[in-house]
């Protein structure tokens, strides 16, 4: 008997002139969380799984269990607050792409994350995208979001128990830097309360240009705007100014001034850019989302997806009720949140592109050398350039132990758009413990015996 929430196929466009028959098995829709402060209510978060392609629909699941089970599971997040992780689906990572015709043609995505793991792409917190809740209630803090997300995540273990042994990942990008570990932490703290048979398999964290430490992040998005000739030393002069009384709201608390102040430093900086794309230091516009809005709110996706045809689709990203909802946790700085991850011994990856003025490479690099002072062999640990068999670098590779640091050239926030087939290749070497070809510069070679170089 079929899952009531398998999804086969889905228009090809809005009008549904066509339809794509999914090649995986794939499953979408609601579970239901009852309310804590809303007792006899529902929250109701939206998922959309794609099983990997190394898997067979053809096959019956118990026939080929082994292989579901030793394949990673990886949950995709998107940011915001308030955007839907449909967007990651669509425009980055997952199975399917939406065009920018009027029609919103759908395509298959070569370079899917699911062609080797499992795929979930979750609609978190209520309010983002189809997730909802039917008292109206919102999230204010990590840990009422990551409570009702590990519930929610049961619940469709519940419901598809052949995937509850995979070895998970939490992934996410951008203000997912303080939902991924959250998640993350609330996962194992219950599995400490249950017996071994019952917990669920964590095995680590993966983060693209994650909002984490707001302070250092507006603090390096003035100087990267300077850096690149976008506003001049009279201006940054009057943003360094403000940037002081923003820390000074930090620093009381006062989280409410310090939002409207950040944002305030933010807008400055852009419109003495001539308004650059905050996301992409070399663009105007951040990436379209083309027909993607009309697409999801078309009664033909809903209903193929299970959702209900009175429940809109919506993403925000940084404004509108999700967002003022957690201001309080958006100025918050989340990196204690890491160091304990890394303590703990779940691998760790946090990547940039490097045209990110918002969450960019630079306060990433800080965070962790701050993260890893006790661990002097961080800051020295090789940097490794890694290249194309003949070319320029993919990447820049940093590792010791369990954590790793990837910089990815010519990409901007949304790293698996700009560079979808690296961005996949480096996710599944951090995976599957594959090598990162290249080398580290001044060790191509050694001495020999106090003589000339030679290759190592």
């Amino acid at each position: 008997m079929a899952s009531p929430d398998l999804v086969t196929s889905i228009p090809a466009n809005i009008p549904d002139t066509q339809r794509i028959d999914l090649k995986v098995r794939s499953y979408a829709g609601h579970v239901h969380v009852e309310s804590t402060d809303h007792p006899g209510t529902d929250n109701n978060l939206f998922y959309w799984f794609f099983e990997s392609q190394t898997c067979d629909p053809g096959v019956a699941v118990p026939d080929q269990q082994e292989l579901i089970s030793r394949t990673p599971l990886l949950i995709w997040l998107n940011g915001g607050p308030g955007a839907s992780s449909l967007l990651g689906l669509f425009l980055e990572n997952g199975p399917l792409a939406i065009g920018d015709d009027a029609a919103g043609t759908v395509s298959v995505r070569p370079t899917s994350w699911n062609q080797e793991a499992h795929v979930i792409f979750w609609d978190q917190p209520v309010g983002s995208g189809y997730s909802y809740s039917e008292a109206g209630e919102y999230v204010h803090d990590e840990e009422t979001l990551a409570t009702m997300f590990r519930e929610g995540l049961q619940k469709f273990f519940s419901l598809h128990p052949e995937y509850a042994r995979c070895p998970l990942y939490v992934c996410g990008e951008s203000y997912a830097g303080k939902y991924v570990p959250a998640i993350a932490l609330e996962i194992d703290r219950h599995n400490g309360q249950l017996p071994e048979e019952q917990r669920i398999d964590l095995k680590g964290i993966s983060v693209g240009n994650g909002w984490i430490k707001p302070e250092l992040s507006v603090r390096v998005m003035i100087d990267y705007a300077y850096a690149t000739g976008f506003i001049g030393i009279g201006q940054k002069e009057s943003l360094d100014r403000s940037y002081e009384d923003f820390r000074t709201a930090l620093a009381d608390k006062d989280m409410d001034a310090a939002y409207r102040l950040g944002n305030g430093i933010v807008d400055t900086t852009l419109a003495y850019g001539g308004n650059f794309d905050v996301y992409d230091v070399r663009s105007w516009t951040d990436l379209p989302m083309g027909p993607l809005t009309a697409y999801l709110n078309s009664e033909a996706v809903k209903k193929s997806l299970h959702v209900s045809p009175d429940v809109p689709w919506q993403s925000a990203d940084d404004k509108g009720p999700v967002t003022e909802a957690l201001i309080r946790d958006n100025m918050a700085d989340a990196s204690g949140m890491y160091a304990t991850i890394i303590e703990k011994g779940y691998k760790t990856l946090l990547y940039t592109g490097n045209f990110d003025t918002a969450c960019g490479y630079q306060s990433t690099e800080e965070i962790l050398d701050g993260l890893m002072q006790q661990k002097g062999d961080w800051r020295n640990a090789p940097r490794l350039i890694w290249k194309y068999a003949q070319g320029n670098p993919k990447g820049f590779v940093r590792s010791l132990g369990n954590l790793t640091q990837v910089s990815i050239p010519d990409s901007g926030h949304e790293v698996p758009a700009y560079q979808p087939e690296i961005c996949r290749e480096m996710l599944y070497n951090w995976l599957f413990e594959r090598p990162f070809p290249g080398h580290v510069p001044g060790q191509l070679f050694k001495p020999r015996n106090g003589g000339g170089p030679r290759k190592s």
